[in-house]
């Protein structure tokens, strides 16, 4: 089974992934390794030892592993100087809604002035033809609204978390606007600068707090009750290779068409597979065979966004690009790995999942 999907296209690029020690910068860097780039990653520790990166041992088997904190702009145009990346994916964040009520300074210093370090840095850096930003969904100004957000509607966000991603989108706009405009593309620069916003990413490998998945792994292996504080909140879950599969099908098409593809792209779900909190743990709990739900929902919690959901449109019209996966699928393909972690090879796993999930 083939895994690349992309014609041979990442075959000895160099790709620099801010976040690569994070969830989805994990499985982004076994993918790009597997399909033959230079993969240099910069991020900071991962979270746990039971990560996705730290089980895989990516970090031993790409061209670079720095530890760098993307808020030291001077750092970054440093490792780009030494690495000179040809592509960019930008993924390190703070990503959490419920923690960045905690550090709403530090979530807006990582959010905004790193992506505006990373932008800098790729300013500075000849080699650099393609910037892939990843924001989030929550970037849109929710008003929980029935039908998705499209890629055009204004930016916003209620906590401090999806504010600093709507502000993270502006300061994109206006960079690509300011130094990367396509009018000025081979005259002022040789940059195509895009943004990308995903859904509810799910998938192995994921341990942070405050994520459904996490949560319920944690009360599974505890032989704990699993605890849902939001059981009627509606997402546009999608496992992790969904939205990968969309950010370097984008960077390909901004490769060869540098003016046609820089701007704002959403990655989600069909419509059929945006569900509620509730029932993605009941399909986790089905999965394992075993588990117990309890509505741990209070009136007086911090303010999450109870239905939010992608059109996403434009990139099946635009870029030719779907999700694969429907929930069932979806769902059994998390649960895999979380199931065989401890007693496989994570990255075989890893790879294992990618050639599933490109050969549905």
């Amino acid at each position: 089974m083939n895994i690349d999907i992309f014609d041979n296209f990442y075959k000895g690029k160099r790709v620099l992934v801010t976040g690569h020690t994070g969830f989805k910068g994990s499985w982004l860097s076994i993918w790009l390794h597997e399909l033959g780039a230079e993969v240099v990653g910069v991020g900071l520790e991962p979270y746990s030892e039971k990560d996705n990166f730290v089980l895989s041992g990516i970090g031993k088997k790409i061209k670079a592993d720095i530890r760098a904190d993307i808020r030291d702009g001077e750092k970054m145009k440093e490792i780009f100087s030494q690495y000179q990346p040809e592509i960019v994916f930008h993924l390190a964040a703070q990503p959490l809604v419920r923690l960045s009520y905690e550090i709403p300074v530090e979530t807006y210093q990582t959010n905004v002035m790193g992506t505006i370090s990373i932008m800098e840095a790729i300013r500075a850096t000849d080699s650099v033809k393609v910037g892939v930003m990843i924001t989030t969904d929550k970037c849109y100004d929710n008003k929980e609204q029935m039908r998705g957000y499209k890629e055009d509607d204004p930016f916003g966000g209620y906590d401090p978390y999806s504010s600093s991603k709507g502000a993270c989108e502006i300061a994109i706009q206006s960079w690509r606007r300011s130094f990367f405009n396509p009018e000025d593309y081979g005259r002022k620069h040789h940059v195509s600068l895009a943004s990308v916003r995903a859904g509810n990413v799910i998938g192995g490998g994921d341990w942070a707090k405050d994520r459904i998945i996490p949560d319920c792994i944690r009360a599974l292996e505890a032989g704990r009750p699993i605890e849902i504080r939001s059981p009627k909140a509606v997402r546009p879950w999608e496992h992790v290779l969904e939205p990968l599969s969309g950010y370097m099908l984008l960077a390909q098409k901004m490769w060869e068409h540098p003016t046609e593809y820089c701007e704002g792209w959403n990655f989600g779900p069909e419509s059929e597979s945006i569900s509620t909190v509730w029932e993605v743990a009941t399909e986790i709990v089905n999965n394992f065979g075993k588990g117990e739900l309890v509505d741990t929902s209070d009136p007086n919690a911090l303010h999450e966004a109870n239905l939010l959901m992608l059109d996403i449109t434009k990139a099946k019209t635009r870029l030719g690009w779907k999700p694969t996966l429907d929930m069932k699928q979806t769902m059994a393909l998390v649960a895999d790995w979380y199931k065989k972690y401890q007693t496989t090879d994570v990255y075989n796993l890893a790879v294992e999942e990618i050639n599933q999930f490109v050969n549905v």
